[in-house]
């Protein structure tokens, strides 16, 4: 058998700094800040930290798994670029996951996994093997077609999650192990690189601001 891999994985899609470093069942170390800025600052001294806890270097990864949203844009993109990096200078595959999967990890399906979108909206992902992923974003309605017989809720819950008929499950594990497993699967093969998952537009409106004049 092949030796078990080892994946060094994050997330930043939302207001915080994920990471964990995995090898096989075992999680040799976890790093985990709450940040609603300076993700691009922190990423890496902690990951560079992650590795040193356990006594490893870069160049003994056989993948990296980076969480790719839904959430916060310009998280997702610092967390997605970084890997793209990473695997490039290290010449190993990169995995991107989202957090509906990451939640639903070790769970029964069918899952309906749950993040907030903020603006009072939840993006919800069925996940109901073997049918493919099903996303939506609702407000204040689970609709009927997301909740299968014997569905688990499980994530950022909706306000009527409890009226919903629907079990309500915790998240196995956090969010970095989560998304190491999943890359530990799959970084075999030659994955496609990983993509931010945008469900909605950016939250960012144009300046207000005149141009500035520009000097002859």
């Amino acid at each position: 058998m092949p030796p078990d891999p080892l994946v060094l994985a994050f997330d930043t899609s939302a207001a915080h700094c994920a990471v964990a470093l995995v090898l096989g069942p075992d999680i040799l170390a976890q790093q985990y800040e709450a940040l609603h800025k300076g993700q691009a600052e922190r990423l890496f001294p902690l990951l560079k930290e992650v590795l040193n806890t356990a006594n490893k270097s870069w160049a003994d990864l056989s993948a990296i798994g980076v969480g790719t949203g839904p959430g916060n844009f310009t998280g997702i993109r610092i967390s997605v670029s970084a890997a793209r990096g990473l695997a490039l200078s290290l010449n190993i595959p990169a995995v991107g996951v989202s957090t509906f999967e990451a939640q639903a990890v070790g769970l029964t399906r069918p899952v309906l996994a749950c993040v907030d979108a903020r603006r009072n909206q939840t993006y919800v992902q069925l996940l109901n093997e073997p049918e493919p992923p099903l996303t939506d974003t609702i407000e204040d309605t689970i609709p009927d077609r997301l909740l299968p017989e014997g569905v688990s809720l499980v994530g950022a819950m909706p306000a009527i999650a409890g009226n919903a008929g629907a079990n309500i499950a915790t998240a196995k594990y956090p969010l970095a192990v989560a998304i190491a497993r999943i890359a530990a699967a799959r970084y075999i093969g030659n994955p496609s690189r990983p993509a931010p998952l945008y469900i909605r537009m950016a939250d960012a409106a144009p300046s207000s601001e005149p141009p500035p004049v520009i000097l002859p």
